[in-house]
């Protein structure tokens, strides 16, 4: 009798494979077996290491109240905060943006699957740029698009125009960019953005189809030094933006976010693009904030972490991994530190977990011999870390 396949799709495959790296870090790993203990200092991922802030509490408490029957019913996008998050935003980035315009989700993670089911057939090619977030390629694979990978320019970490460029084919339809930029701290110039912008433009006419761009922003508002900041849809038209309340409320178990489309579109596009949120994101899995977070979006929108408390460790950790030989990028934003280990990279994150203190490899962001550093980490860890970064990068 002839074997019959039971194989489960090729791009579920392909996600798990380009996903195997982070899974494998953070479920089977020295940090996965020891990511639970109370003693270790961990500056791997994004997580809160401090009781949460008392505003985020008592504005879900308020929100959890019932005002009148519908107060759970089903939520997609509702009127509501989308005409309160077109007013703030029109005034946070200087553009006429209109109610709908804006597509509710649970977190970036969600809008940025939607941006991808929206924009994306079969077979369409998305450019990013490494180091990157772990999550494009996975999503791009699911997506059944293809993602195709530029490096960032060496010595600042800049998007290098020149590479993007030359990596557009007539399958390109869409770049992705990450601005303040995770892992580097990145903030893209105006100046950059409008040449990105000319590009792309360019392109598109060459290859006789619309390129359009995706600006990951959900760090827009973890800035250090009063560092200025240009979205790109300020800039190019073709821009939809993702957006997470996570970052600034460092609780990124409480999905709330949206995919806001740049309201210099065209209108006929706008409005095409508009049209067409509501059946995907069904279709998706009704990826919208649940009730509660729709309904404290007001009471959220003007809370945020201790911005001081990241100066303050930034500061005392990059001092530290400088002198201690440490090629440091100085962020301009997020919440990260991104350095080039002095040595073997293997052999120290070791020595840095045999002391209780852990990063993130840089093989889970493209770059292997770096790394990168939280500063949610609380200031206990920083304060055990300190003699630990000396003694082992030294």
């Amino acid at each position: 009798m002839a074997q019959i396949s039971s194989r489960i799709s090729q791009r579920a495959l392909a996600a798990d494979k380009s996903f195997a790296a982070v899974a494998d870090f953070y479920f089977n790993s020295r940090y996965g077996k020891q990511r639970g203990d109370g003693g270790i200092a961990d500056f791997t991922f994004g997580n809160p290491h401090e009781m949460p802030l008392r505003g985020l509490v008592s504005a879900l408490t308020r929100a959890a109240e019932p005002e009148d029957k519908n107060w759970f019913a089903y939520k997609s996008s509702e009127p509501e905060p989308q005409a309160f998050l077109a007013e703030r935003l029109s005034l946070e980035l200087g553009l006429p943006f209109e109610p709908e315009d804006f597509a509710l989700t649970a977190g970036a993670f969600a809008a940025i699957s939607l941006a991808f089911r929206v924009l994306l057939d079969a077979g369409d090619e998305a450019i990013y740029c490494e180091p990157a977030w772990f999550c494009y390629e996975p999503m791009l694979h699911l997506a059944d698009a293809v993602p195709v990978k530029v490096d960032l320019k060496a010595d600042n970490f800049d998007l290098d125009i020149a590479a993007i460029e030359a990596a557009v084919t007539p399958r390109t339809r869409l770049v992705i960019i990450n601005s303040p930029h995770n892992p580097t701290g990145r903030i893209y110039s105006a100046e950059l953005l409008k040449e990105l912008a000319e590009m792309l433009e360019r392109q598109s006419l060459r290859i006789n189809r619309r390129i359009y761009l995706l600006s990951d922003e959900p760090y827009r508002r973890l800035r250090f030094d009063n560092a200025p900041f240009v979205s790109a849809a300020q800039l190019y038209p073709w821009t939809l933006i993702d957006y997470s309340y996570g970052k600034v409320l460092l609780a990124p178990g409480q999905r709330l976010g949206y995919l806001a489309i740049s309201p210099l579109m065209p209108t006929a596009e706008r409005h095409q693009l508009r049209a067409v949120m509501f059946a995907r994101q069904m279709a998706l899995g009704w990826c919208f904030p649940n009730a509660i977070m729709q309904h404290a979006i007001r009471d959220l929108e003007d809370l945020s972490i201790d911005l001081a408390a990241l100066h303050r460790r930034r500061n005392a950790l990059l001092q530290e991994l400088q002198g201690s030989g440490c090629q440091v990028t100085n962020p301009e934003g997020t919440f990260y530190l991104w350095g080039r280990w002095p040595g073997d990279p293997e052999r120290l994150w070791n020595d840095l977990a045999d002391r209780n203190v852990f990063v993130m490899p840089g093989t889970i962001l493209g770059a292997p011999d770096c790394f990168r550093i939280s500063l949610t980490a609380s200031d206990a860890m920083v304060e055990a870390a300190l003699p630990v970064l000396h003694e082992v990068l030294r």
